[in-house]
């Protein structure tokens, strides 16, 4: 009796552990955060703001680089103007070849800290000349896997909301 005792014990404890962690699936879910295809994000800690464009096709997001220098293992650039043109040096945390029609480009990963809605996320972004582009910030898959999903009938539907927190 005490062997089936054991066994049974052993089923329930089994049985709960599954439960609960079918449990936490589901309310990791419920965390994803709708977004729209367009939405602004705050490069943390320095406050600032940027529009995003969503891109579930990108597998790394991107971010707006001028004047970009490889100094050893550290990268300096600058934001566009029109966004403050802060400048900086940070260090490259690992390299990201990216495949086009017309060229195949090696990029300089670094990573930050960004606010996206009610979310301060650590992620890894590239670095490159988006002067061409309408947004100077691309939100790829690497950041919207685990955090968002994205509504492609909306814009700019969650605004960061990360700095209310801080200064509360």
């Amino acid at each position: 009796m005490g062997s089936q005792s054991r066994k049974m014990t052993q089923r329930m404890i089994l049985l709960l552990a599954l439960l609960i962690m079918g449990v936490t699936g589901t309310v990791e879910a419920q965390d994803k955060v709708t977004i729209g295809l367009v939405e602004d994000v705050v490069l943390m800690p320095w406050k600032i703001r940027l529009p995003a464009r969503i891109d579930t096709g990108a597998a790394v997001s991107s971010l707006d680089a001028r004047g970009l220098k490889v100094i050893d293992q550290e990268v300096e650039f600058a934001l566009p103007s029109k966004y403050g043109g802060r400048k900086f040096r940070l260090p490259i945390a690992d390299w990201h070849t990216v495949r086009s029609a017309e060229a195949k480009e090696r990029r300089p990963i670094i990573e930050i800290e960004l606010c996206i809605g009610p979310k301060l996320v650590r992620a890894r972004v590239n670095l490159n000349d988006r002067t061409r582009m309408k947004y100077p910030f691309l939100l790829g898959r690497n950041i919207l896997t685990e955090n968002f999903v994205v509504d492609c009938d909306r814009t700019y539907c969650a605004p960061p909301k990360c700095l209310e927190e801080k200064s509360q």
